[in-house]
């Protein structure tokens, strides 16, 4: 897993990664290249030749000799890449609008559980849990998922870093990794 601040020009990662799509927005194209360096930096033999794009627009492998995700955000890109299990990440920048999306995707017993009362101070913790299920839903990979009903997040009180999540799309119990820092927030999944 990687997260990479990006200051470089687009051209330095043109000289390292193939594009894979077209990004017509300067931003975006540069984040898109930022995610795929990654993808090298943590596997210098990574086939991204083989790279496909599901009707998910999930990148993936075919015969899946790596799985993989990827994230941006801003300045941001974040890649996480295992051999052996599937994995998602999303990376976020806590900001207002979340706040106003969250009935959107938080269950009102999730709202309970973790929103008791307003934040009154940042959206953190709302961020915190959009992340969380972003990086199942990319984890998944399949679409179709409704982030309100078939993710359900539950607290971990012995490890304030760690949610736990009922998917009921393939009815499994999975943990999701999430990590505050440099006003981001990180959030992952291996299983």
């Amino acid at each position: 897993m990687g997260i990479w601040k990006i200051e470089e020009t687009e051209e330095f990662f043109k000289g390292n990664v193939p594009q894979h799509r077209d990004v017509t927005h300067p931003h975006k194209r540069l984040q898109h290249l930022a995610g795929r360096f990654l993808l090298q930096f943590l596997f210098p033999d990574f086939p991204y030749g083989l790279i496909q794009i599901a009707d998910t627009r999930k990148p993936f492998l075919p015969g899946e000799e790596y799985h993989f995700s990827i994230s941006h955000c801003g300045d941001f890109a974040a890649a996480i890449v295992s051999r052996n299990s599937r994995v998602g990440i999303d990376i976020e920048i806590p900001a207002e609008k979340i706040i106003r999306v969250q009935d959107k995707f938080l269950s009102a017993a999730e709202k309970e559980i973790f929103l008791p009362e307003p934040e009154p101070a940042g959206y953190t913790v709302p961020t915190i849990l959009w992340s969380s299920k972003e990086a199942v839903f990319k984890w998944y990979g399949d679409g179709e998922v409704d982030f309100k009903k078939h993710i359900r997040l539950e607290k971990n009180h012995k490890n304030p870093g760690v949610l736990h999540c009922t998917f009921s799309k393939t009815n499994q119990q999975l943990v999701i990794h999430f990590q505050q820092f440099n006003q981001l927030v990180l959030s992952w999944i291996i299983n």
